[in-house]
């Protein structure tokens, strides 16, 4: 595979991971059973604080992701797009109103589930990228590092922590709340597992990095252009 090509397919892999992760965070709040731990956490400091919701997203993720550099992690653009696109998206499916609110707990509770497996499987492609992972995903993968626990245990020991955090300031729990916590960790397991994909592994490029590889990525579209040009002149 030529250098172009990876970064085509590193690109799309990294776009369609935060559409597919997007997608799965609106079936979990449309599950209506209780909010997953991280909005639990959000709502919580948007209630203590009079800070819209959307403000506080932004805040926490940039808080998560300094401490992640501090443990090791890396910021790449695909850190920063993960943290606009999947607002962006996030709005636009409720906008398009194609998924249905649920009424009772079992329609509830399986889309929720539902939500979690497409929430991992969303993340394991836009870090398969390489591009950097999420604010939370950096914590995330950074703990696991330190640890040596699991992927799924130390996701659901994160959340654990964001979720109780988030009630004492008054953010709203549900017995959703509950299957996300102990359930989410699990998803993320088992997807990983079925991919063999290992993010300990992933190789994260830093911005300048990426950056200068675009760069070069345009830059040889235009020595062609100019090349065929030039052979036309002389023939």
């Amino acid at each position: 595979m030529t250098k172009k090509n990876s970064l085509l397919k590193r690109m799309l892999s990294l776009n369609i991971g935060i559409l597919i992760l997007s997608f799965g965070i609106v079936l979990t709040i449309f599950a209506n059973v209780g909010f997953a731990p991280w909005e639990v956490f959000h709502w919580g400091i948007a209630q203590t604080t009079g800070i819209s919701l959307g403000r506080v997203n932004i805040i926490a993720s940039l808080v998560i992701i300094t401490i992640a550099i501090l443990l090791g992690e890396k910021a790449g653009i695909g850190t920063f797009i993960n943290i606009i696109l999947i607002g962006v998206y996030i709005d636009l499916y409720i906008y398009l109103g194609f998924i249905p609110k649920m009424n009772s707990l079992l329609p509830g509770i399986l889309m929720l589930i539902s939500g979690l497996f497409l929430i991992a499987l969303g993340t394991a492609l836009y870090m398969a990228a390489g591009y950097g992972a999420g604010p939370r995903d950096s914590l995330m993968v950074a703990l696991e590092r330190k640890t040596g626990l699991a992927v799924g245990i130390c996701r659901s020991i994160i959340e654990l922590t964001v979720c109780f955090v988030g009630w004492l300031l008054g953010g709203l729990v549900g017995i959703g709340t509950v299957i996300s916590i102990f359930a989410s960790g699990l998803c993320v397991q088992i997807v990983f597992t079925l991919l063999r994909f290992d993010a300990t592994k992933v190789k994260h490029e830093t911005m300048d990095v990426t950056f200068k590889a675009i760069k070069k990525y345009f830059l040889e579209d235009k020595l062609k252009e100019n090349l065929k040009d030039k052979v036309k002149e002389e023939v």
